[in-house]
């Protein structure tokens, strides 16, 4: 897998993004030949059209990437894939006559974004057929043996067959010792009968217990062979870009890979964070009059909704938010998670929460120091209180200033129970593990997919 801002991606994808990178760069260039002809050299050379190609280019990527057509675990056949491809030559269309319009200078030529935009879409319709049939063939993946048959095995191998775009077989699935699979001597000889028989290029470690029961000397002949050996937890962290809390012990914390905390780090995501800050208060400032009327019109109460929550290394703050409940939203229940179709949402605050607009005033915490832009979402000292006896390393996530967004808001739904907050604690710590600026911008960046669908709001 291939590492990029923090996160981990299959070759295949990369693969997949070059190649279409390069399909449509040509598309366009071609183009700009066949519609200028010998006037073409002329107009790339000496007019900027390399440059406008390259724009255009980085442009549509852009709009693949937001339409879902990079990502598997949302397209369910080939047939929808040619159907988002329609949709996005169908929505780039639209954008580049726009973009026409009001920046005319972006023009390679007359005709030539209309000419290109067609090639596209034939060279794009081709090579999505040709990357799935790619995807079916067995030579082209890498062959893997599971050592293990306890839940972790089996949670990995079905993560495996579920997903070919990671571009790994499971060629075999040995158990355990004491599992009714034999002795430790006997599994040796089934990994290197595989080994030898199936020419494996990966061996997945998935004991629960490893003392007595890992045949050492085994993996150790196949790992000279050439044979990747590597940790379950450790390919399921890449994966799916997040940490499992269950089993987790303080030592894998203490030597494990990660967690930079130093002050360069810190001090660069807090300038991030301003930056940004300012610059969403800037561009939300003509939106705010008419939030402020359509909350006031709604229904009665005060306009910005303060809740206490917990911050960085524990420390209590008030959080602001436009308010999108009634006034009396908590005054018979108490503290109480926001449901699907929650009764206590207003029509507009339903709308709010959709668009994220209710967080603006969040932008005044980030400017404060409360919180980050990214970063895990604070929640109210009720809810840690008791999340943090059931959940272990609860406590983990607040050794950073809660954000505005984060890995988990992005990743995972709107967390409403137990398990839901545990599941959000396994990305927080994905997040910590992997700090940086290049992965705040990647979630900023990814944020603004999550509004445009509305994803994950409640």
């Amino acid at each position: 897998m291939v590492r990029l801002f923090n996160v981990y991606y299959p070759k295949r994808f990369v693969v997949l993004l070059a190649g279409e990178a390069v399909l449509l760069s040509s598309s366009f260039l071609l183009a700009a030949v066949l519609r200028l002809g010998e006037e073409s050299s002329l107009v790339l050379n000496y007019e900027n059209g390399y440059l406008k190609i390259l724009g255009v280019t980085v442009l549509a990527l852009l709009c693949l990437y937001y339409l879902d057509l990079y990502d598997y675990r949302r397209l369910r056949s080939g047939v929808e894939t040619y159907f988002r491809i329609l949709l996005f030559l169908g929505f780039f269309s639209f954008v580049l006559a726009g973009l026409s319009y009001f920046f005319p200078a972006i023009i390679v030529a007359h005709g030539v974004l209309l000419l290109g935009l067609g090639l596209s879409g034939v060279s794009l319709l081709s090579w999505r057929a040709a990357y799935g049939w790619m995807l079916t063939k067995p030579f082209l993946r890498e062959r893997v043996f599971v050592l293990g048959t306890g839940t972790r095995a089996s949670l990995l191998v079905e993560c495996l067959r579920s997903r070919p775009e990671l571009g790994m077989e499971v060629v075999g699935w040995a158990g355990e010792v004491g599992e009714g699979t034999g002795t430790s001597e006997q599994f040796g000889k089934n990994l290197l009968a595989a080994a030898e028989n199936r020419g494996l290029h990966r061996v997945i470690v998935a004991l629960s217990d490893r003392r007595g029961t890992m045949p050492v000397y085994e993996l150790l002949d196949v790992r000279l062979q050439g044979v990747k050996i590597e940790t379950a937890d450790d390919l399921l962290e890449r994966i799916s870009g997040n940490i499992e809390v269950d089993g987790l012990n303080p030592s894998w914390l203490i030597f494990s890979e990660g967690f930079h905390l130093q002050s360069p780090v810190l001090f660069l995501r807090r300038v991030n964070s301003l930056l940004f800050a300012l610059l969403l208060l800037v561009v939300s400032l003509p939106l705010i009059p008419f939030i402020v009327l359509a909350i006031k019109l709604s229904s009665p109460g005060p306009v910005i909704y303060r809740q206490k929550r917990v911050g960085l290394l524990g420390r209590i703050f008030n959080c602001y938010k436009f308010r999108t409940m009634r006034a009396d939203a908590e005054a018979d229940s108490g503290p109480t998670w926001a449901g699907d179709d929650d009764p206590r949402i207003t029509r507009v605050g339903r709308f709010l929460r959709n668009t994220r607009l209710d967080e603006i005033p969040q932008l005044l915490n980030v400017l404060k120091g409360d919180m980050a832009f990214a970063g895990p979402r604070p929640e109210r000292p009720e809810f840690v209180a008791w999340l943090s006896r059931e959940i272990p390393f609860y406590s983990l996530r607040h050794v950073v200033r809660p954000g505005v967004t984060g890995w988990a808001q992005i990743s995972y739904q709107y967390g409403a129970s137990l398990e839901e907050a545990k599941e959000k604690l396994r990305y927080d710590i994905y997040y910590i593990k992997h700090l940086s600026l290049a992965f705040d911008l990647f979630i900023i960046f990814q944020t603004v997919k999550v509004i445009l669908f509305g994803r994950g709001a409640k």
